[in-house]
């Protein structure tokens, strides 16, 4: 059998619907997720109001990663997303592993994060496991229904979704004004300076998402300039959303900031006044519904590219090309998710281990996203340069992944195993 793979459909072709409006609600969804909700109390119990640095830090970095992927996605507008990127650089053999990661990689994390906006519904309305389980299970149904119209009309709903979502947050923000007390910025550093190393690491995956977006390139209307655009718009409005937030939490709630498990909804609740619990069970919800439709979206799509190139059976490869539903895909992430889900809630472990598990995938995708960009933009052109600093960067968090590796290591064992037992194709 010989490593090439050929093709059994055309490859996809760009002239979808997505817009540069819908593509940036998209974005946002992606990288907002539920973890503005916690991470900003989480990072100021580490480093105190000097965790504010290590946003900002974190807001420059994404920058050049976010660039990165979207001149990728405008040069070669695929459903393979990273994985097309690799096979172009690096062959099929690589491009299978980089597909496995991200594409098994969704049902863990999706789950993950349905149970942490569950956990949030329940301490709001009550009824312990059951609550986070309904909640949960409607998340998963919701976003798979979304899916199953297709991405013109989930990228509509992400586009209301992301209003509704930046309107959140601004409030948040705009609310707590009258409450802010510049004093709670001393001592800046009272755990010292180098506690700001940690603090990073904690919020780097508020920043994860970036590469997501790149499988639904092909349906942009115009890649070339759009998908840019939106990464763009989106870039400055994370950054603009996320350092208004942490900063909001550090000034208005002082020293109690790092002991407040849902800033987000303290803000509301000191502006707004009403039920904390209750806004942070909204908040949850619509974070999590967003990112959550996102990276469902974009795994449909990796689906059917892999089914495609034989990375995966080439039954899920209908509706791979730009307009089309990939159903198949679509029906087989959400049959994990449910599977994941239902084990998780049998077992009782809670989602640390599934966050885990999408953690150390993820890396390993950045990374060999990072290394084909090197090999396929234009040499000595800004997005090169982007993407050598990306590498750099992202090569700094696969070391400290440490044993989160592990699932990615055994996914791509499984993937070559499957590359080599597959059955011959037809001549």
């Amino acid at each position: 059998m010989t490593e090439t793979v050929r093709e059994t459909r055309p490859p996809v072709r760009a002239g979808g619907r997505l817009t540069v409006a819908t593509g940036t609600a998209l974005y946002l969804g992606a990288v907002l997720g539920t973890g503005v909700i916690a991470l900003p109390a989480l990072a100021a119990a580490v480093a105190g109001p000097a965790s504010l640095l290590a946003w900002l830090g974190l807001v420059v970095l994404s920058m050049p990663l976010a660039a990165t992927f979207a001149a990728l996605g405008a040069r070669h507008p695929d459903a393979g997303g990273v994985s097309t990127y690799v096979r172009e650089a690096f062959g099929p053999r690589a491009a299978t592993v980089v597909g496995w990661c991200f594409y098994f990689a969704v049902p863990a994390g999706a789950p993950a994060a349905a149970l942490f906006a569950g956990a949030y519904v329940a301490q709001a309305l009550g009824g312990g496991r059951g609550t986070v389980a309904v909640t949960a299970v409607a998340l998963v149904a919701a976003v798979t229904v979304a899916n199953a119209f297709g991405v013109k009309i989930s990228g509509r709903l992400q586009l209301v979704l992301a209003g509704l979502l930046v309107s959140l947050l601004a409030t948040a923000v705009i609310a707590s004004l009258p409450h802010v007390r510049w004093e709670h910025l001393r001592p800046f550093a009272p755990h010292g300076w180098t506690a700001i190393v940690p603090a990073a690491l904690l919020l780097v995956w508020s920043f994860a998402g970036w590469e997501a977006i790149t499988h639904l390139a092909a349906d942009f209307q115009r890649p070339a300039r759009d998908l840019p655009r939106a990464a763009a718009v989106a870039v400055v409005l994370v950054g603009a959303l996320y350092l208004a937030v942490a900063g909001a939490t550090v000034l208005v709630l002082g020293p109690a900031a790092g002991s407040t498990e849902a800033p987000l909804a303290h803000l509301l609740g000191l502006g707004l006044g009403g039920s904390v619990p209750l806004f942070a069970a909204v908040a949850a919800v619509l974070l999590t519904f967003g990112a959550m439709n996102a990276y469902v979206a974009g795994a449909a799509k990796l689906g059917a590219a892999l089914g495609r190139h034989g990375s995966l059976p080439g039954w899920l490869a209908r509706g791979g090309s730009a307009g089309e539903v990939p159903r198949r895909s679509l029906a087989l992430v959400a049959g994990l998710c449910v599977l994941v889900l239902t084990g998780v809630l049998a077992a009782g472990t809670g989602p640390t281990p599934l966050v885990m598990l999408t953690t150390g995938s993820f890396v390993l995708v950045y990374v060999l996203g990072m290394a084909a960009a090197l090999r396929l933009l234009p040499r000595r052109s800004r997005a090169h340069w982007y993407a050598r600093f990306s590498l750099v960067a992202v090569t700094g968090l696969l070391v400290a992944a440490g044993w989160y590796l592990l699932w990615p290591l055994l996914l791509a064992a499984g993937a070559l195993l499957y590359l080599k037992l597959r059955p011959a194709e037809r001549p």
